[in-house]
């Protein structure tokens, strides 16, 4: 397998590329169970919890600004690829729509098909963290995620939840899907965070 889908990194790519990492050639499709097939003009992005409740339209989050954004991509499965391009509306600017009770310190993200994985609101608020619905010019398909994924560049891919429509603002760590069937709680590439031992 190694060489016709995946490579290893070559030595300049070593600050790129964390450790135990493999380069894709192309983009794999990893998903458990089935694949939601959810039209834009039905999608909804819902909030609750210790956050004021609101539910996000489609056509709500394209009123938002929209970016382009180059990042790199890492897999718990040990594949990474390098300089994905995608488009769609920052975090950040997501989160200037809500009110925020202090007493949150974790998220738990809820998405069609009944996937959920938890992030401290740490990691959620960082610049680079983005909702996705392009990926490489064109509108992201139901395999990637689409129509919307949240994309959190610096953790492993399995905290990038693909179908998101849910953001639920909790005060304590709670698991989900994939934390609690054995990966790790925060899931961070370079110290190779891929399992709860």
């Amino acid at each position: 397998m190694l060489g016709k889908y995946f490579k290893k990194p070559s030595a300049e790519l070593s600050d790129r590329v964390p450790p135990g990492q493999h380069l894709a050639t192309g983009f794999p499709v990893l998903t458990y169970g089935d694949t939601p097939q959810i039209s834009r003009d039905r999608y909804s992005l819902k909030v609750w919890g210790l956050v004021d409740p609101q539910t996000f339209t489609w056509d709500d989050l394209m009123a938002m600004p929209q970016e382009e954004f180059t990042a790199d991509f890492h897999c718990v499965t040990h594949w990474s690829k390098l300089d994905v391009k995608w488009t769609g509306i920052k975090v950040l600017d997501f989160m200037k729509h809500l009110s925020v009770d202090e007493k949150a310190i974790c998220i738990m993200e809820h998405c069609y098909g009944g996937y959920t994985t938890n992030i401290a609101i740490a990691d959620f608020l960082r610049e680079e963290n983005f909702f996705a619905h392009t990926l490489f010019g064109e509108p992201l398909s139901p395999e990637h995620g689409g129509p919307l994924r949240l994309v959190v560049p610096h953790l492993y891919a399995w905290k990038s939840a693909k179908w998101i429509n849910g953001l639920e603002f909790i005060e304590e760590e709670a698991s989900g899907f994939w934390e609690r069937n054995g990966y790790h709680r925060r899931g961070e590439p370079w110290a190779e965070e891929r399992y709860s031992y």
